[in-house]
């Protein structure tokens, strides 16, 4: 190649390097905002909830006993059976028991003939006094003769009645309808010898109590809020409380409260609480230990958010918006209690936030986002497999 074209293309190689390096470099665009699921905060009214441990207790509890001594003969009723009020449940050799009831008729027959003759006496002597053929001290003995005779057959009366219920007490029987525990005594056993021998014991279950106890802190907590139109409670006879069972599982028929203490126990701080519930098919049985879910009214003005959404730092919970900016915000809120996945936000948002509840790790705060309804987001996956088979 001649030295003329190749200068030429050197000089046109320098002059497209020299414009190229006159341009300035312009900078990459923007990335777009991060694109983040919302929901939309919404206040109602929110039941109020506790959730306490309980032990479950009989209705009526009584101590089945001999009332007369003797020799126990039999036991009349199947150990931990339902028992009806008044059915008999042991059998106490009545023998003894007999013998002094016929002693006691003699008795009573006895003290009747001798009044007869006392009464026939005094009134022969009254006969015999009006005629002045007898001293006047002997009329007063006859007198006085005749109504210690009247008082000793009304001694005898009683003394024959109380050997009648002695030997109704031969038959021990249930005090109330219940379930009765095992016996305490066998057949042979000597009973009601010097002291009242405990038999059995008998339970009413039905209905049953369930007792447990509350903080005191937090009752005032609830009287407080209550005073500052936060809260409405519902009226003892209509707080509504729900049972679970040790498996976890729920009883099927709610109960009522029932009674509350009105001190509050120094040691621990509580006030005791009872609820009863129905128990006709004996499910529950005394002494379980129980979960309680008391509804002990509702919060006026609330909101449900999901658990996801909250985060923590050193002033607390917080949740994170995205404003009407575009961009996100931190709000500190006051937790209530967590209800299934949500929580209950007493205080902190306000009606129509938009809750980033998805995507938080790429949301900062004072940051552009890009809000998007997650009810939107949770349906994309579902229509994405419904296209592939157009591919």
């Amino acid at each position: 190649m001649s030295p003329q074209p190749l200068r030429l293309l050197l000089l046109t190689a320098l002059l497209l390097s020299l414009a190229a390096c006159g341009k300035k470099a312009e900078p990459p665009p923007a990335p777009p905002p991060p694109e983040v699921g919302v929901i939309v905060a919404k206040a109602g009214a929110v039941p109020l909830t506790r959730e306490l441990v309980g032990r479950l207790a009989a209705t009526r509890t009584a101590e089945v006993r001999a009332r007369v001594p003797g020799i126990v003969e039999r036991r009349l009723y199947i150990e931990g059976s339902d028992v009806k009020a008044g059915q008999p449940l042991f059998e106490i050799d009545p023998a003894p028991l007999r013998a002094a009831l016929n002693a006691r008729e003699a008795a009573l027959g006895q003290a009747r003939a001798n009044a007869t003759n006392a009464d026939a006496k005094a009134k022969r002597y009254q006969d015999l006094a009006a005629r002045g053929v007898i001293a006047r001290q002997d009329l007063d003995d006859a007198v006085a003769t005749q109504r210690t005779s009247a008082a000793g057959v009304r001694q005898a009366q009683a003394d024959l009645e109380a050997a009648r219920l002695s030997l109704g007490y031969a038959a021990v029987t249930a005090p109330i309808a219940g379930r009765a525990g095992r016996a305490l005594v066998t057949e042979g056993a000597l009973v009601g010898q010097g002291e009242v021998t405990p038999l059995t014991v008998v339970e009413q279950i039905d209905p049953i109590y369930v007792d447990f106890s509350q903080s005191a802190a937090e009752v005032s907590d609830l009287r407080r809020a209550q005073a500052d139109g936060k809260l409405k409670l519902a009226a003892a006879d209509q707080i509504e409380v729900q049972l679970f069972l040790p498996d976890g599982s729920a009883y099927g028929q709610s109960g009522t409260l029932s009674f509350s203490d009105l001190a509050v126990d120094p040691a621990t701080g509580a006030m005791s609480l009872r609820a009863t519930f129905p128990n006709a098919d004996r499910t529950l049985l005394p002494g379980m230990f129980v979960k309680l879910r008391l509804t002990q009214g509702e919060l006026e003005k609330a909101f449900l958010v999901p658990q996801k959404s909250i985060q923590r730092d050193p002033k607390g919970a917080f949740l994170l918006v995205v404003g009407a900016d575009g961009k996100v915000q931190s709000k500190h809120v006051e937790l209530g209690e967590l209800r299934g996945s949500d929580w209950v936000v007493k205080s902190g948002l306000a009606d129509g936030d938009q809750v980033i509840v998805s995507g938080l790790q790429k949301a900062q705060p004072d940051k552009p986002a890009k809000a998007v309804p997650q009810e939107q987001l949770d349906k994309a996956p579902a229509a994405a497999p419904a296209a592939a088979p157009k591919a």
